[in-house]
């Protein structure tokens, strides 16, 4: 048996693999001689990208997509909140790099046109771009019906966005300034996210037996509510906190992998949480529906932490300052350590490294 259970490999994620797959696209695309000399500052492998304008100005750049969370709103009929996932994705990563998001372009793919959904999914990317403060100038639509499938058809769509921000090139933040001793405040996250669907609906529908329309007892409201809950656009709080009295070393939209995304930030530090933020019940739903070990939950969802901020233990109080006008619930979660490459939740008893959590 392997060390960790694959649950969302066996529900159709195989995300070893995925990364083999994405190592072998990078080396390629690190080869790419434009004629010119390169005017990247922050390349692959981090939240976004930065390249130099100038000799003062970076632009950020990055690009996502909803994900199966969209079979969801395929199957529920609703699809006036998944814009808002599309635009969250991707201001979420630009201000990993402390940029200011300016303006995103979205790619919509349909079996069929249909205008009335595709105006819903313009309410949510309006919706989405005025709480990110950016601008929609432009994007496209493709109908391929011979690629695009539906759940039920003729219904399928996929929708991915691409943003850009400025950031001046000596306030660029990449992780590289996170040293032991450094505090970890988390914000809180609104449920799943756009992360893990593919496991969420396994274990929810298929193995729980849950339909959308079903309220459970844990979650309070139906399941088609909760799964389709927009992810928290954090824009504005960290724009704040990034102008307030606080230093800021690091920056991470915690997504598919969970608090793992913080070994993004520096391979030499490790991190410890020993004060997570409360975990949405929806999680616990998942894990008893589904059978889903702990490592494994951890792996896959954020678990109630969305966005981290990594400060100076002597700027605690500033950020949490700046950071709580806009969340009541954000707090410290941990701290940076010496024990480079590592996760560990010690509330929940496991360790992570680049393998994925394990018990401890």
């Amino acid at each position: 048996m392997s060390e960790r259970a694959d649950t969302y490999a066996e529900a159709g994620v195989d995300t070893t693999q995925a990364g083999r797959a994405v190592d072998a696209l990078v080396a390629v695309l690190g080869t790419i001689d434009p004629g010119r000399p390169p005017s990247a500052v922050v390349g692959s492998g981090h939240f976004a990208s930065v390249l130099a304008l100038d000799e003062r100005t970076g632009l950020a750049l990055c690009t996502d997509g909803v994900g199966t969370k969209l079979i969801v709103a395929e199957q529920a009929g609703r699809f006036d909140t998944v814009g808002i996932d599309c635009v969250a994705m991707n201001v979420n990563d630009l201000i990993c790099v402390g940029a200011e998001p300016r303006a995103m372009v979205d790619y919509l793919a349909v079996e069929e046109a249909d205008a009335v959904v595709l105006a819903a999914i313009g309410q949510g990317l309006k919706a989405g771009a005025e709480r990110a403060g950016i601008e929609i100038p432009g994007g496209e639509l493709a109908q391929l019906p011979e690629m695009i499938r539906g759940h039920p058809s003729p219904h399928g769509l996929d929708l991915v966005g691409a943003a850009v921000g400025t950031v001046p090139l000596e306030r660029v933040i990449t992780g590289d300034r996170v040293m032991p001793g450094d505090v970890l405040i988390g914000l809180p996250s609104t449920g799943l996210h756009s992360n893990g669907f593919t496991l969420a609906r396994r274990a929810l529908f298929e193995q729980g037996g849950l339909g959308l329309d079903d309220s459970p007892a844990e979650l309070g409201r139906t399941v088609a509510d909760e799964l389709l809950e927009p992810t928290e656009i954090y824009v504005r709080a960290v724009l704040d906190l990034l102008a307030s009295e606080a230093t800021v070393h690091g920056l991470a939209h915690i997504t598919g992998d969970g608090l793992l995304n913080l070994l993004r930030l520096n391979e030499r530090a490790g991190f410890e949480i020993d004060r997570p933020l409360p975990s949405p019940p929806v999680f616990g739903l998942i894990e008893r529906l589904g059978s889903v070990p702990a490592p494994e939950m951890h792996r896959v969802f954020n678990m109630g932490t969305g966005f981290v901020s990594v400060v100076p233990a002597s700027d605690e109080a500033a950020a949490l300052a700046a950071l709580r006008r806009h969340y009541a619930g954000a707090a410290a979660i941990g701290r940076v350590t010496d024990d480079a490459g590592t996760v560990r939740l010690l509330a929940a008893g496991l360790l992570g490294d680049a393998r994925g959590f394990r018990p401890t």
